[in-house]
């Protein structure tokens, strides 16, 4: 499939360029633990951002009997049904369809487990409609360009630039569900799990580019070490020490 160019091509377009305490909260279902918002520091996560790291690493690498109890965990802390499928769907660009829709179906079982015993969870929004007639191409160069640092053509292959831009970067970036950097945190976090080496440290560099510190990125090396071990962890603090020297 024609689509899976992106996933090599996305990251020669990002090598171009190269919190404070949560207090506990009620969730929505009752359960007392920190709410899942986004940090408002510029040193740490936040515990929406564990959130989002957990579920892309077992998302990514198929271990469905971690991934279910790390979206329960997700939705008792407040993100929404509509959210954590963005998420979810989001990750297909990286690891392929088999990866997302094993994951969504875990979601899609999981959610029919909790209705039935009576937990009412927060569907959310939906995502902003598209305006009719918007060229996604141009939108994706747009967004591209933010990510990358610069405009990125990759000539090798014009279908995959074109899926990129109008696809990723347009279709896919245009669910408004998640920021630039709640999507970058979902895309380190697979691409540490898979692992893919070469594609981390290029979006370690776009991470920086949407406004994740070196700080926040080093938080991170921590976390999926804890998660995923040391052999991981190592490839992933390996890759970000490549990307902060790029941009010295």
């Amino acid at each position: 499939m024609k689509l899976m160019f992106l996933v090599s091509a996305v990251a020669l377009a990002c090598a171009v360029s190269m919190t404070p305490a949560i207090a506990a909260s009620a969730g929505p279902n009752g359960g007392v633990g920190p709410a899942a918002v986004a940090t408002t520091s510029d040193s740490v996560l936040g515990v929406r951002e564990q959130r989002l790291i957990d579920m892309s690493v077992y998302a990514a690498n198929g271990d469905t009997v971690a991934l279910k109890p790390t979206l329960a965990a997700a939705l008792d802390q407040g993100m929404t049904i509509n959210e954590i499928k963005a998420v979810l769907v989001h990750i297909y660009a990286y690891c392929g369809f088999p990866r997302s829709l094993t994951a969504l179906g875990v979601f899609e079982g999981l959610l029919k487990e909790r209705a039935a015993a009576g937990t009412d969870d927060i569907v959310g929004r939906e995502p902003t409609p598209i305006p009719e007639g918007t060229d996604m191409w141009a939108q994706g160069a747009e967004v591209q360009g933010v990510l990358t640092g610069g405009r990125f053509t990759y000539t090798f292959s014009r279908d995959a630039d074109a899926f990129l831009k109008a696809h990723l970067f347009g279709d896919v970036f245009a669910n408004d569900l998640l920021t630039m950097k709640d999507r970058e945190i979902v895309t380190i976090a697979a691409l540490t799990s898979l692992p893919a080496p070469a594609q981390l440290v290029s979006h370690f560099g776009c991470s920086m580019n949407v406004g994740w510190t070196e700080a926040q990125l080093n938080e991170f090396v921590s976390y999926v070490t804890k998660t995923l071990g040391a052999e991981q962890g190592q490839i992933a603090r390996s890759a970000l020490d490549q990307a902060i020297a790029a941009r010295k």
